[in-house]
């Protein structure tokens, strides 16, 4: 807090109003946030290693191959690509799906990708997601689609 001391007007002790501004409590607020904000932002960035695809485009004229996609609809109900099925037979309908887009490769092995509508509940979510983990597919890639 600031004083005047002296001025115009007003007796020898009378003390008149400072109207500058004391800018040592916000300085010091601001280097204690700074302080907190540099040692809170490294205990923060938890590095977390991803399988990103490469960023390469096909080259021009190449018919890019379709994703085999689980859509996972309202209440429960599960589509291995435009076929419906149910969690028993997820596995053999799949495996059946990748083996028929590409039998080189193992369908354990291949990716897949799982869309849900935005009502689904993450219980019947995570049933698809056990399914395909406790038959190896590890692979898995989820499809986030924008709202318009």
């Amino acid at each position: 807090m600031a004083a005047k001391l002296g001025g115009q007007g007003g007796g020898r002790f009378s003390l008149g109003q400072n109207s500058d501004i004391n800018v040592t409590p916000f300085v010091d607020v601001m280097l204690v946030l700074l302080i907190i904000f540099m040692v809170a932002i490294p205990a923060a960035t938890v590095s977390i290693k991803l399988d990103l695809p490469p960023a390469i485009p096909p080259p021009p004229g190449t018919k890019v191959k379709e994703p085999v996609l689980i859509n996972i609809q309202q209440g429960g109900n599960v589509f291995v690509g435009d076929k419906a099925t149910n969690l028993d037979s997820l596995i053999t309908d799949l495996s059946a799906k990748l083996a028929q887009d590409d039998p080189t490769i193992p369908p354990p092995q291949q990716r897949v990708y799982i869309r849900a509508d935005k009502s689904v509940r993450y219980g019947d979510f995570m049933a698809v997601m056990n399914t395909l983990q406790g038959n190896g597919f590890y692979q898995v890639a989820l499809i986030n689609e924008e709202l318009g």
